[in-house]
């Protein structure tokens, strides 16, 4: 575990630009549209958080990097109201930059039909791409694996139109 001034100092040179170079307009557009596509196929909300770096009291508490980054998932799941959805099938797929992070936070809805080994792997998957700086490649898979689970638990039925409750776009911070 890197040193909490270390750690407080990566934060610090990690800024809302390096989210916006990680993932630029056009890939931002790109993910937004494949959010939105997924949506039609099940009545699911799905966010996309890429953040830069922790807010600094954040940072304070000495604990390792998963622990920071899903602690910090979880916050935004609530803070984005995520977790606000009709069928509480709401799942937050959230990057960290700063630490190198990949968290899939899901509704209790969802989260009684996928077990913690399953998202736990998604996470790994995804995780390999970013470490080649494949972020859309991460993120879309991701999506297509969320989106799958979503399909096989909360499909739309016959005649059901899609009620769009959280932002396609991603979040860049």
């Amino acid at each position: 575990m890197p040193s909490r001034f270390t750690r407080i100092l990566r934060h610090l040179w990690f800024e809302e630009s390096h989210a916006r170079r990680a993932i630029p307009p056009a890939m931002a557009q790109r993910l937004g549209q494949r959010v939105a596509a997924s949506e039609q196929r099940h009545n699911g909300q799905i966010r996309i958080c890429v953040e830069a770096s922790l807010p600094l009291h954040a940072l304070w508490r000495d604990a390792s990097t998963a622990h920071l980054a899903h602690a910090r998932a979880v916050a935004l799941f609530g803070e984005l109201r995520v977790w606000d959805t009709e069928a509480n099938n709401g799942v937050l797929i959230y990057l960290l930059l700063a630490e190198r992070a990949v968290e899939l936070v899901a509704d209790r809805g969802l989260n009684r039909h996928v077990s913690t080994p399953q998202w736990q792997a998604m996470a790994r998957r995804m995780a390999g791409a970013f470490r080649e700086r494949r972020f859309e490649d991460g993120l879309t898979q991701a999506l297509e694996e969320v989106s799958a689970l979503l399909v096989q638990y909360f499909p739309l039925q016959p005649g059901q139109v899609h009620r769009n409750e959280l932002p396609n776009a991603p979040l860049l911070r």
